[in-house]
C-alpha cells in the first residue's frame, strides 16, 4: 500500500461538521483524497475544511440539507461535471430522535428521522450511482448502529431507520454485483463520544468512550483495503483486544 492509497481519489462524506464524519473526512484526506463535505451547518464545514488543508489535505464544502432532493441531484451533477465520477461515497449523517416507546412514537418526527435516515440515502444512492460507476474501484460505506440489529426499549424509532439503511445499502451491493468492482460495507462504530452519544446518554462520561478519530481511521484503513462487498465492521472498544 502507498503512503497516499487515495491520491487519486474523490470522496463524499456525509455529516461532515462534526463527529464521525468529520474524523472520517480528515481521515480520508490524509490518505490523499480530495474530500467533498456535506451537512447543513456551513460552520462546522469550514472547520472540517480548515482541519483538513492544515494538514496538507484538500477538501471541498457543500452545505446542502439532506432532506431536500433536490439539493442532492444537483450537488451529483456538479461532482460529475467538475471530476466525472466517485469514488467513495460514505453515508454518515443520521437523526436521533426522541428515545420513547413504540406507541409514543410522534409520527411527524418518525416521518423527519425516517426522510433523513432511509429516504435521503437512497437518494443520495440513486443520484451518485452514475457516478460511482465511472469510478475503477467505486466503495460505499453507510454507518449503522447495534439498535439496526438488536432491538432495545426506546430506540425503536431509530433501530427501525438503521435496520432499512442497512437493508437498502446491502440490496444495492448486490444487485451492483458483477457490474464493476463497486463494494458496500456497513460500520458500526460503537460507543464513541459525539454529540448524538450525550444526547442518548447524557450522564455518560465522554472521556471514557473512544474518539470519532478512532472510527475515522477505521473507515479509512476500511476502504483502503480489499473488502469483500456486503462485509460489516464494528470498530472495537478502548482496550478491547
Amino acid at each position: 500500500m502507498t503512503e497516499l492509497p487515495f491520491s487519486d481519489r474523490i470522496a463524499l462524506v456525509t455529516g461532515a461538521s462534526r463527529g464521525i464524519g468529520a474524523a472520517t473526512a480528515r481521515s480520508l484526506a490524509a490518505k490523499g483524497a480530495h474530500v467533498i463535505l456535506v451537512a447543513r451547518t456551513v460552520g462546522g464545514l469550514e472547520a472540517t475544511e480548515d482541519a483538513i488543508h492544515s494538514a496538507g489535505g484538500t477538501a471541498t464544502i457543500a452545505p446542502l440539507d439532506l432532506a431536500d432532493g433536490d439539493s442532492i441531484g444537483r450537488l451529483a451533477e456538479a461532482i460529475g461535471q467538475r471530476w466525472g465520477k466517485l469514488d467513495m461515497l460514505v453515508l454518515n449523517a443520521a437523526l436521533l430522535g426522541t428515545l420513547t416507546p413504540v406507541p409514543s412514537i410522534d409520527a411527524k418526527e418518525f416521518s423527519r428521522l425516517l426522510t433523513l435516515n432511509v429516504g435521503a440515502n437512497q437518494a443520495l444512492i440513486a443520484a451518485f450511482d452514475p457516478w460511482l460507476r465511472q469510478s475503477t474501484a467505486p466503495r460505499l460505506v453507510a454507518l449503522t448502529s447495534s439498535v439496526g440489529a438488536q432491538p432495545r426499549a426506546y430506540w425503536g424509532g431509530y433501530g427501525a431507520s438503521k435496520a432499512a439503511l442497512e437493508t437498502l445499502v446491502l440490496t444495492y451491493g448486490d444487485e451492483m454485483a458483477g457490474l464493476g468492482d463497486l463494494r458496500v460495507a456497513i460500520v458500526d462504530p460503537g460507543a464513541t463520544a459525539t454529540a448524538m452519544r450525550t444526547d442518548a446518554f447524557p450522564g455518560e462520561d465522554p472521556a471514557t468512550l473512544k474518539q470519532p478519530g478512532v472510527v475515522g481511521d477505521a473507515i479509512a484503513d476500511l476502504l483502503a483495503s480489499d473488502f469483500p462487498s456486503g462485509h460489516r465492521l464494528r470498530v472495537a472498544e478502548p482496550g478491547s483486544a
